[in-house]
């Protein structure tokens, strides 16, 4: 019988900054206003694609938890063995699936610390914030600009056409750096300037997502839906005016509606009840307002196997970033998007031993490949957008990581 792998969860005595923690430049992280979950080194890592990447990446996750020993003396979501994930938008590219050699985590007034292996508990160090400087000079296109408002025309024509309702386009930038570009800074300065998102780190996919797809814990089930969007001004009373008037929306309110009955008809299956607001909120940020939903529900007991790789197969891709009918929408991203989008606009979060997790839309985020980075934004395009207005979108989109990468 083989030697199982021992890890060990225990309590913190105080609770450290979890981004100042991270000792190299290739961080696994999830945190959002403080809390979360960070870790470094490789225990074990693989990729999955196809289209059931989703089932692979169970099988590969349980294969690997039957190899540990846990001891556990904290318990909680998040606590005992993690793993990271960022799936791929596609099934055709390659989704990472990373478990670190050591975790920390902080919820609410705990914190824990786990790691893979028979050393004593690690010692951990704060990193000063003053990290490398990234300084980024970007691929420059002049014809980029109309090439994409030319593809949302396109799209709008087919939708007019009745061929789908919505379509999500996507566009990107690649920086060069002279030197290699440091995550970590993205880090810091991304939850800095956008603490009510989730700041996310895996395999070289760094960014600040404001859209939670799925937490799953204890049976409960909760998705933030983001659709429809406006740029914020920095005037106080002026913007409180174009969040009335986002609200007010149609064009805003019907991608909105899209977005939100995807996810609510992808959670049906699982729940005995489940609770859909009759209208969005207006989610404020430091550059972008957002309609948001948050759809929640209660997983049916006699469900036994439902786990977060379960629900995000069903889940993905929602209206929020693929379109609606999600069929035919896929078709048309595949047909006029024009580039691979990567993992860029697929879940990123973390899964824990009980399958309960966090997951987000990687969304305002960037890939990082040693001295470049391709940064991404999306628009929810229907019967109503205007190609100039879903350019300025995608603009106010990617002000988070220029300024991160500033």
């Amino acid at each position: 019988m083989p030697t199982l792998i021992p890890v060990t969860t225990t309590h913190l005595g105080e609770h450290l900054p979890l981004l100042e923690l991270l000792p190299d430049a290739n961080p696994v992280a999830w945190v959002r206003a403080g809390e979360g979950v960070v870790g470094w080194g490789v225990h074990a890592t693989t990729t999955v694609s196809g289209p059931q990447r989703f089932a692979e990446a169970r099988k590969w996750w349980l294969k690997q938890l039957e190899s540990f020993a846990v001891t556990n003396s904290v318990h909680g979501n998040g606590t005992g063995p993690v793993l990271f994930t960022s799936f791929s938008f596609s099934p055709d590219d390659e989704s990472v699936l990373i478990i670190p050699e050591v975790i920390v985590g902080k919820k609410g007034d705990k914190s824990w610390i786990t790691w893979v292996g028979t050393s004593p508990q690690p010692e951990l160090n704060l990193v000063a914030p003053a990290l490398a400087q990234n300084s980024i000079v970007w691929d420059s296109d002049k014809d980029s600009d109309s090439a994409w408002k030319n593809r949302v025309s396109a799209a709008v024509t087919r939708i007019q056409n009745g061929e789908l309702d919505k379509v999500v386009l996507a566009r990107d930038f690649i920086g060069r750096s002279k030197h290699e570009i440091e995550p970590r800074t993205i880090l810091h300065r991304l939850a800095a300037e956008y603490p009510s998102t989730w700041s996310f780190a895996v395999a070289g996919l760094v960014g600040a997502t404001p859209e939670l797809l799925l937490r799953l814990t204890r049976k409960m089930v909760t998705s933030r839906v983001l659709a429809g969007t406006i740029s914020k001004t920095g005037d106080d009373e002026r913007d409180l005016a174009l969040a009335a008037s986002l609200a007010r929306s149609s064009k805003d309110l019907e991608e909105h509606v899209y977005a939100v009955r995807s996810v609510a008809d992808a959670l049906e299956p699982f729940c005995t009840s489940t609770n859909v607001p009759e209208s969005p909120y207006v989610l404020h940020l430091a550059n972008v307002m957002h309609l948001a939903t948050d759809v929640t529900g209660a997983l049916a007991e006699k469900l036994a196997h439902v786990d977060a790789f379960t629900i995000l197969e069903q889940l993905h891709p929602s209206a929020a970033v693929c379109g609606t009918p999600r069929e035919q929408a896929a078709k048309l991203i595949s047909e006029i998007e024009g580039m691979s989008r990567g993992r860029y606009a697929g879940p990123v979060g973390w899964i824990d031993a009980a399958g309960d997790g966090e997951l987000g839309i990687a969304l305002r985020c960037g890939q990082i490949s040693g001295d470049s980075i391709r940064i991404f934004a999306g628009c929810g395009i229907v019967t109503g957008s205007d190609p100039s207005k879903e350019l300025a979108e995608s603009e106010a989109k990617l002000v988070p990581m220029r300024s991160a990468l500033a």
